[in-house]
């Protein structure tokens, strides 16, 4: 059995500190395109390595940002997204919704959490996936049939919302980043039935342990190495888990200077993109890149994918990651200050 991975990419764009100071803006699309000498080097960065080892990918696009963004520039990159034949499914932060109102600023400091899916009302978070649903019509989209909250906010009362709604899949759960301390929705990986509908978590494995002390982390470009990961991948495979899903976004292959300053490419993480890339295309005997909705349909009534199984990675990965990861964010901020320094 080959073991299906998923590429998945939450394709967003920003508040930047909106919600601490009203004067400020949000960032739209480039954030997403992340320009550099005139180069795309976000999402076009992608787009052009899936092409290059024609591996599809699932873009998980932001729906609810039209609320503060009336010319609705989200509709141009999900159609393009599209157009390159990827998945297009449901994202949505809950934030974006305030901006309906005239007085968000005074609704922000008396109500601070507005991104929150966990403890929202089931009749409100139905309220808020059923606009991101009329914007996907909106967009010409086929209607989502996964769908990706916020910051991984989850809770029980978010699946009763999805079926309500009718969305038959979810990948709203990576433990390294959300834990809603709810034992029954601790899941590393696989896909799991919960109130009718089948989460599919973003991949989370221990990277490191000290005696009873375990650390865990979840599947991400930014937060994880070439070799980290096709240690995963080689593992997932030799126990048949059946699905791996690891988590990006588009301005994780851009290093800035602040919201509005100079940006550098992250080479890094390009260089981890385009290793991973170029060794799924050379191991398709074994892993079957695909997209999310296509894995989770064809999962359904695979036996092995309610196993809750937890990867082990390697320790001297781990600490040569993180020294990588240091060294280049204090060289990329040198660079950045450069550059500030000449303008």
């Amino acid at each position: 059995m080959r073991t299906r991975v998923c590429l998945t990419i939450d394709t967003e764009f920003s508040i930047a500190g909106a919600f601490r100071d009203a004067s400020r803006r949000p960032v739209g699309t480039p954030l997403v395109w992340c320009e550099v000498d005139g180069r795309s080097e976000g999402l076009g960065f992608l787009l052009d390595q899936f092409q290059r080892h024609q591996l599809p990918a699932t873009f998980f696009v932001e729906a609810l940002q039209r609320h503060y963004f009336s010319d609705d520039p989200m509709a141009a990159i999900a159609r393009r997204i599209a157009a390159d034949g990827h998945e297009v499914q449901l994202h949505v932060h809950p934030c974006w919704s305030v901006f309906r109102h005239a007085d968000w600023p005074q609704r922000v400091r008396a109500q601070p959490r507005q991104d929150d899916f966990f403890g929202r009302a089931e009749d409100d978070s139905v309220a808020l996936i059923g606009q991101a649903q009329a914007t996907f019509a909106d967009w010409g989209m086929a209607p989502p049939t996964v769908f990706r909250s916020g910051s991984l906010q989850h809770d029980a009362t978010l699946y009763r919302a999805l079926a309500r709604c009718g969305i038959p899949y979810s990948s709203s759960i990576g433990l390294a980043i959300f834990d809603s301390g709810d034992s029954d929705l601790q899941l590393y990986s696989g896909m799991h039935e919960r109130s009718g509908v089948r989460e599919c978590p973003v991949l989370t494995f221990q990277d490191w342990r000290l005696g009873r002390r375990r650390h865990l982390k979840t599947l991400t470009i930014a937060g994880t190495s070439f070799a980290e990961t096709r240690t995963l991948l080689e593992q997932a495979y030799a126990a048949q888990v059946p699905l791996v899903v690891l988590l990006t976004h588009p301005f994780e292959y851009v290093q800035r200077d602040g919201d509005a300053g100079a940006v550098r490419r992250h080479a890094v993480n390009q260089q981890r993109l385009a290793l991973l890339c170029a060794w799924l295309d050379a191991e398709r005997a074994r892993f079957d890149t695909c997209g999310m909705g296509a894995a989770a349909a064809a999962l359904t009534a695979c036996p092995q994918a309610v196993r809750n199984v937890l990867l082990q990675g390697r320790s001297w990965q781990s600490v040569r990651r993180m020294a990588t990861q240091v060294a280049y964010d204090a060289y990329g901020g040198w660079q950045l200050a450069r550059r500030r320094s000449a303008a």
